[in-house]
């Protein structure tokens, strides 16, 4: 049995990926979520960034690292940064004191993946919800290789799942089970909510404290200025990279003579070549992303572009400057 899916196309069929259950360009499966352990190389989170990543330079999310422990007070010794030192404590004993501190050993990061009915789009080679999947699969891979811990929130239309950061292999593969669901559960028939996005920003804020990285991987349907409040609240002690999600047929009409374009219950054939309806449907995408990166850009949060088109891993070895 063939997988229903939002497609926007000539009604000939011509150019479509072909639909299957075992296709991962449509729902991915577990074991290619698991193979992405092998390639997941070439980008890194780590504070230390190339000159050709996104996240660095003045503007860019100056990433907070691993967080510092306080170990012991004791006294000052030759040698000790200066800017260590306990001044109410020198001033009380007389006697110049430092604090002393210990590099946290890992550090949390929290995925929040979108996999509502707006991702299961695709007029390529994928669709969104699988990019999504994949994306976050490389990232978890990478980030628990780097020995940092790797937590989730997943949501759809309806729900929410959490995933506590770990430092586990069978942590990892919890995050990629509930994907494989997300993607599995996703058909034409399914009732868009674009109130969950916040939601999801809500439920994310519940359980992130302080130093922690965030990353968003969705296409923004939804966002609005209470979504900007939320991300501005969730910055202040944490840092936040947003991945927007797109599929070229989103932003720049097919100039094809009949299109079937449906809501996941109707359907209506319109032409492409209508330039009134081309401009219109462009300037609705582009109303949408704009909002979403000047809220990024007030904060001073970054913001990658994913398409559908590319080979997710690509993607972001360009954007975190192909780190070896």
């Amino acid at each position: 049995m063939k997988k229903q899916s939002k497609w926007l196309g000539d009604d000939s069929g011509q150019n479509r990926p072909e639909l299957s259950e075992q296709d991962d360009r449509i729902a991915v499966s577990l074991a290619h979520l698991r193979a992405q352990e092998y390639s997941a190389r070439g980008f890194s989170f780590l504070p230390r960034q190339p000159a050709q990543s996104i996240l660095s330079g003045r503007n860019a999310s100056r990433l907070r690292g691993r967080g510092l422990n306080f170990e012991e007070l004791r006294h000052y010794r030759p040698g000790d940064d200066i800017r260590t030192m306990d001044w109410k404590v020198t001033n009380r004993t007389g006697k110049p004191h430092v604090r002393v501190y210990t590099e946290e050993r890992e550090r949390r990061i929290y995925l929040l993946v979108d996999q509502r009915i707006s991702m299961f789009f695709g007029s390529q080679r994928a669709m969104k919800s699988a990019v999504a999947a994949e994306l976050a699969a490389l990232i978890s891979w990478r980030i628990l290789g780097e020995g940092d811990r790797i937590g989730a929130l997943i949501f759809d239309d309806q729900e929410c799942y959490h995933f506590t950061p770990r430092r586990s292999r069978e942590g990892v593969i919890d995050i990629l089970k509930r994907l494989e669901s997300a993607n599995a559960a996703l058909t034409a028939g399914c009732q868009a909510n674009p109130k969950q996005l916040n939601i999801a920003f809500d439920a994310l804020r519940r359980h992130v404290t302080n130093d922690a990285l965030v990353i968003y991987i969705g296409d923004g349907f939804g966002w609005d200025k209470a979504s900007d409040e939320m991300v501005k609240l969730l910055s202040l002690h944490n840092d936040v990279i947003a991945m927007n999600l797109f599929d070229p047929a989103e932003r720049d009409l097919p100039p094809l003579k009949e299109l079937v374009v449906s809501d996941g219950e109707m359907q209506i054939v319109v032409s492409g070549t209508h330039e009134e309806l081309q401009t219109r449907f462009e300037q609705s995408y582009l109303k949408h992303v704009e909002h979403m990166r000047e809220a990024l850009q007030r904060f001073g949060l970054p913001l990658i572009e994913i398409n559908t088109v590319d080979k997710p891993l690509q993607q972001l070895q360009r954007a975190l400057g192909a780190q070896p």
